[in-house]
C-alpha cells in the first residue's frame, strides 16, 4: 500500500486525491512536478509586459487596436512551438512540454496560444492544473 498521497499502488493508477500532476505520471514536487498557480501567474504578467512594450513601440504608429493582444499570442505561438518556453515561463521557471515527451510543435503550440488569448479556457483548469488551452493541446507546464 503507498505511504503519501503521491505515490501510485504497483501498476495501478494514481489516488483520486495526489497532487497535481500525479495522475499524469509526473512527480508530486520538485523540478519536472506541475508548475504552481504563482509561476504560472508570473510567467503571464511577465508576457503581457513584454507583449505591451513591443506593441507600443512598433505597432501603436500603425493604429492596431489589439497590439498587445497580438504580440502575445504571436510570442506563444512562436516561443512555445519551438522552444517550449517564453521569457515570462523562463523567469517564473517553467517550460511547457507535450504529455507524451516530444517537442510542442506548431499544431499544439497554435491551439495553445489561440486558447489562452481568449482567456477563459486557460482559468477553466482540471486538478491537475492544465487549462483547456493546456488540455487542447496534450501539454503541460511544468517546473524547470
Amino acid at each position: 500500500m503507498p505511504d503519501g498521497p503521491s505515490e501510485r499502488p504497483a501498476g495501478g493508477p494514481a489516488r483520486p486525491d495526489a497532487p497535481a500532476g500525479v495522475r499524469l505520471g509526473l512527480p508530486a514536487q520538485g523540478r519536472g512536478s506541475v508548475a504552481g498557480w504563482g509561476r504560472r501567474f508570473l510567467g503571464v504578467l511577465v508576457d503581457w509586459a513584454v507583449a505591451s512594450v513591443i506593441a507600443r513601440a512598433f505597432l501603436s504608429g500603425l493604429g492596431v487596436q489589439f497590439g498587445p493582444l497580438l504580440v502575445f499570442f504571436a510570442m506563444h505561438l512562436l516561443l512555445v512551438s519551438t522552444i517550449g518556453t517564453t521569457l515570462g515561463h523562463a523567469v517564473a521557471g517553467v517550460v511547457v512540454r507535450r504529455l507524451d515527451g516530444r517537442p510542442v510543435g506548431f499544431v499544439a503550440g497554435a491551439a495553445r496560444a489561440l486558447l489562452l488569448t481568449l482567456v477563459i479556457p486557460a482559468v477553466v483548469t482540471d486538478p491537475d492544473r492544465r487549462g483547456l488551452h493546456d488540455k487542447a493541446a496534450q501539454v503541460v507546464v511544468v517546473r524547470r
